[in-house]
């Protein structure tokens, strides 16, 4: 009996003790914020100059997480397009490569064949000057910005183009898929190569579908590119490994605060081709799922 009190009480101590820490960590968190909260009042209160409360914010909250890793980020409401478009590679476009030239132009590269920009009569060399009226010469960042929006809309383009002067277009926004294999030939008469630039939605039937093509080619061997892969979405890095490893072997693990949050991925299906020779090419930007693949 004495023994089973002993333990009773030791077992009550070292909860109450886990409690105690546990509600010491609360305080400090409480007193930070209430900390943060006087100093964010008081600069944008008693500042020289005019402040913007929301990029103040928002320049605390990168600071913040920017101090762990490069993978904790936050998202506002208005970046929530940019995220859909990273993992899922669709995004409502004009259809056309933008690109910077001489000093900060903002300039069609490219307009892709059979889309709005194109069809609207955009040329390769158009200068980008305003967009719905808005000015964005030598901005490239607010161009991209505008340069995206729902399927259904159109924007109103006006560009200076060579030996023409200013003109006006209309075009409309479709929707647009991004490749993760934009592409995928034969290196030589037996060697295959395999550009992957995403793991976003379908990468892996991408890439099994880019294996398949090579091999009736004659490709006995294969190339990956992942260099300047900087990732995506986990389970299509696991796919992607499964296309070359047998069902059932691990890919990954995650590991989290906490243990709910642990995982083990294994290889879920069949693999396409166990044999085959592979090389896998990363640089310092291949990252993440990138780096899960190699």
């Amino acid at each position: 009996m004495k023994k089973l009190i002993v333990f009773s009480l030791l077992a009550i101590g070292l909860l109450s003790a886990a409690a105690i820490r546990q509600n010491d960590k609360y305080f400090e968190i409480l007193k930070n914020l209430d900390i943060f909260a006087t100093m964010y009042k008081e600069v944008n209160a008693n500042y020289v100059d005019d402040l913007n409360p929301n990029t103040l914010m928002r320049t605390g909250i990168d600071a913040m997480l920017g101090s762990l890793d490069p993978y904790t980020v936050y998202y506002s409401e208005d970046q929530i397009e940019d995220v859909r478009t990273e993992n899922t590679g669709q995004f409502g476009g004009i259809g056309a490569v933008i690109g910077e030239r001489d000093g900060g132009k903002v300039v069609v590269v490219l307009p892709n064949e059979g889309y709005p920009a194109q069809k609207a009569g955009l040329k390769r060399g158009d200068e980008i000057i305003a967009i719905n009226g808005i000015d964005v010469k030598n901005d490239y960042d607010k161009a991209s910005l505008y340069l995206r929006g729902q399927s259904s809309s159109s924007i109103n383009l006006k560009v200076l183009r060579p030996g023409e002067g200013p003109l006006d277009f209309k075009v409309d926004f479709e929707r647009i898929e991004l490749p993760n294999v934009p592409y995928s030939g034969m290196v030589d008469a037996k060697v295959g190569y395999i550009k992957l630039t995403g793991f976003r939605e379908d990468a892996s039937k991408e890439v099994k579908n880019a294996l398949r093509e090579l091999k009736k080619e004659g490709a006995e061997k294969i190339i990956l590119d992942l260099r300047d892969n900087g990732g995506g979405l986990l389970n299509e890095a696991v796919n992607i490994s499964n296309i070359f490893i047998d069902k059932g072997q691990l890919v990954v693990t995650t590991k989290g605060k906490l243990e709910e949050m642990n995982a083990t991925y294994n290889a879920l299906n069949a693999a396409t081709d166990t044999e085959i020779p592979l090389a896998v090419l990363i640089n310092s930007s291949s990252a993440s799922a990138s780096e899960i693949v190699a």
